[in-house]
């Protein structure tokens, strides 16, 4: 990998942070989470990416993307969060059914699904987990049963990422009752406004509802929802989960910014910081650092025709425990002001450090807990015996 930027990558970089700096609000968009307002003007800001056409750079032009590599997706994501661009509502789509879609999906399906997906006129929701059937996705219940060119949606979903105001969702489903547990799954995509879907929103701990539980009461959709073979779900999403833990979901940018604020952080309050509180502060820009070196190897590995595999577990640890890491870190500075909410008058960037402190405890948890990305390190890569 060589890592010095060719003149073509340095000008990429430079045409989108114009663009960015002539785009991105100048006020912080409301929360996607927090009420149909926020998540309305999200997906305009989507609509607008789009017609810069920079939605989703890596796809296909035919698609709404402008067909570039992986390097400068990581690079387009420095840039759009070093301008404090607002977070992608979309992201469930965009990063992961996306790339599946590209992959596994249909001629037909990736002409009826993705141009809506990349201008933000159809957000997606993730329903995988289910009440018995969190990190051990194999223990999936909902059922799909074919009844002639359909099929019939039956099950109960949770933890259901953006389902609460979403249009579409991507869920996992038991065509073959019969199988084995990894067996007899398909992945079916579902609109959400449809009869017999039934939503539940979930609140969180700081009150917004970014997950839905869904009812599913005999939901009839096309058998051409159904991404690859029937029967071919479980090998299906373990790829999208590649793209979730290993690469798009979490791109190195994201904690490089949080690095940086946190470096900044640290020099307006050196004269009451500990040693150890330094000493944490550069461990976490060199974590930071590190974690972005390693994406791009993968980048540059994908391009030149690898795959993502049971490493992504391996970054998927790293990038969920660095990130509650630094906000420990970032509190640990701010003392009793830490407690300030984000809609504290008073805050000012104080209550960002609270909010995202909180949200990074989710870290370890979603897109499969760390304890079972452990249990694949063990088994899938150090070939160790199962317990």
């Amino acid at each position: 990998m060589d890592l010095r930027y060719t003149d073509e990558q340095q000008a990429f970089r430079a045409e989108v942070r114009d663009w960015m700096a002539a785009n991105v609000p100048a006020d912080p968009l409301p929360s996607f989470d927090g009420g149909r307002a926020g998540f309305e003007a999200h997906r305009d800001w989507e609509a607008r990416l789009n017609a810069g056409r920079w939605g989703m750079v890596t796809w296909p032009e035919a698609y709404g993307g402008r067909g570039l590599d992986l390097i400068r997706w990581l690079i387009f994501e420095e840039e759009y969060y070093a301008a404090g661009a607002p977070l992608r509502v979309n992201q469930n789509g965009i990063f992961l059914l996306g790339p599946t879609l590209m992959e596994y999906g249909s001629q037909e399906q990736k002409a009826r699904f993705l141009p809506p997906m990349a201008t933000g006129e159809e957000i997606w929701a993730q329903a995988w987990s289910e009440p018995q059937a969190g990190s051990d996705l194999a223990a999936v219940r909902a059922k799909a049963v074919r009844d002639g060119d359909s099929y019939l949606l039956s099950g109960h979903k949770i933890w259901s990422s953006r389902a609460v105001m979403a249009d579409w969702a991507f869920g996992l489903f038991r065509t073959d009752p019969a199988s084995e547990r990894h067996k007899g799954l398909s992945l079916i995509l579902f609109p959400l406004d449809a009869e017999g879907v039934r939503r539940q929103a979930i609140a969180q701990i700081n009150g917004e509802t970014g997950f839905a539980e869904l009812f599913l009461d005999e939901v009839r959709v096309p058998a051409g929802n159904r991404v690859g073979a029937e029967g071919e779900g479980w090998r299906i999403c373990m790829a999208t989960a590649g793209f979730e833990r290993g690469l798009m979901l979490r791109s190195p940018a994201r904690f490089q910014m949080t690095a940086r604020r946190l470096v900044e952080l640290y020099e307006a309050n050196r004269e009451t910081c500990t040693p150890a509180q330094r000493d944490a502060v550069a461990e976490a820009w060199m974590a930071a650092e590190a974690y972005a070196l390693s994406i791009y190897a993968t980048a540059s590995r994908l391009i030149a025709g690898g795959s993502i595999g049971a490493e992504a577990s391996l970054n998927k640890i790293f990038w969920s425990e660095m990130d509650i890491k630094m906000h420990e870190t970032a509190l640990a500075i701010l003392g009793a002001r830490a407690e300030l909410l984000p809609t504290a008058s008073a805050a000012g960037d104080v209550g960002r450090w609270l909010d995202g402190y909180l949200f990074s405890l989710a870290g370890p948890i979603y897109a499969g807990t760390n304890e079972i990305q452990r249990n694949i390190i063990a088994e899938r890569l150090l070939g160790l015996p199962r317990g």
